[in-house]
């Protein structure tokens, strides 16, 4: 821990004084630490509030619930509020209904006593809580289950057939030498440039030609072709000795089993770095997804979530509450394959 200490604490300056460059560091790492995970803590505080306390401003970080209190005479608990009333004082005091700008409140220590408010001159009466019913009603009253279902289903499949035909691609244009390899690794990479958008339409009609329209199929099988995959996969390969595949043939193994034995052990780092990607990517697909899918019980989490966006109303408290939900699978995934990923990247860009 005192290694640990000293070098947090550590300064430029001479017998342990402030240097302008300790000063700038600390601005910049307390900074981008700010930006990085401040908003996704700011997501996470805010699905625990109410809808009310998510539509307040000045917004609070801490998510509130307003006390209440049992008053003699009323079956259901009443709301308290700190009210000012025209001498200076304030009071406690539990809400009765609410009448235009004002307000019939009680003093729940004498139930007889009844006065007007005007809202200006109250406030709640809150203490902190997290609004457990933003992640309980979803699964209650909201098909959640079914759609994180399917989410899974696309998300696992297409990541394992991505892995599988990137990887295929990738050892072909790295170990095989035919004439025209550079000119398609050049047209693969040159899809990169080619937004979504432009191919909707001719995707959307071989989809629907083939009649993959309102299946999970035809939302895994047209992605599971990446031009980032490819490139990623096959400038790791190229670091991969050939003479490992010339041994392997001289032992008699087959084009397949040098692919599955040799090339895909070695190329794991790769690998798994693809699959992070197309887990992040399968899985915070939207607009695809909508296009193909129109029977709600074949919607993705994403497209699910949607429902709660209704043309006059949106219940930012439940989207909130399941975005994060849908967040934990993905970091499940970065945790358990994070090791990976500098070795992959690194490895790619060898040669």
């Amino acid at each position: 821990m005192n290694a640990v200490r000293n070098f947090v604490f550590a300064r430029r300056g001479r017998a342990g004084k402030w240097h302008w460059t300790d000063i700038v560091t600390w601005i910049w790492l307390i900074g981008g630490t700010i930006i990085m995970f401040g908003p996704a803590l700011w997501l996470i505080s805010s699905s625990f509030k109410g809808p009310a306390q998510l539509a307040e401003f000045p917004p609070t970080l801490l998510p509130y619930v307003q006390e209440v209190a049992t008053v003699e005479g009323y079956d259901a608990p009443l709301p308290l509020y700190q009210v000012t009333l025209e001498d200076g004082s304030t009071r406690v005091m539990a809400e009765i209904r609410r009448i235009g700008t004002s307000a019939q409140m009680v003093d729940p220590a004498n139930p007889q006593e009844r006065i007007s408010v005007r809202l200006t001159d109250r406030q709640p009466v809150r203490e902190v809580g997290l609004a457990i019913n933003n992640y309980t009603d979803p699964f209650l009253a909201f098909d959640f289950m079914r759609y994180l279902g399917n989410s899974v289903f696309v998300t696992v499949m297409a990541t394992l057939l991505t892995l599988l035909t990137n990887s295929m691609a990738a050892f072909a244009l790295s170990k095989y030498r035919f004439k025209g390899r550079d000119a398609v690794m050049l047209l693969i990479v040159a899809t990169l440039m080619v937004p979504l958008s432009v191919i909707l339409v001719p995707l959307y009609s071989v989809v629907s030609s083939v009649g993959l329209l309102n299946s999970l199929w035809g939302v895994i099988l047209p992605t599971i072709a990446t031009p980032t995959g490819v490139f990623l996969l096959r400038q790791y390969m190229l670091t991969i000795p050939d003479e490992l595949i010339e041994a392997a043939r001289m032992d008699h193994a087959s084009e397949w089993q040098i692919y599955w034995r040799i090339i895909l052990p070695l190329a794991a780092p790769a690998l798994a770095v693809l699959a992070i990607f197309s887990v992040v990517w399968r899985w915070n697909d939207f607009l695809w997804p909508l296009i193909v899918l129109s029977r709600r019980e074949l919607y993705t989490l994403q497209i699910g979530l949607n429902t709660y966006a209704g043309e006059l109303n949106v219940q930012w408290h439940y989207i909130l509450a399941m975005t994060v939900v849908t967040m934990i699978p993905v970091v499940l995934v970065f945790i358990f394959l994070q090791r990976f990923i500098t070795t992959g990247i690194a490895g790619a860009g060898i040669k």
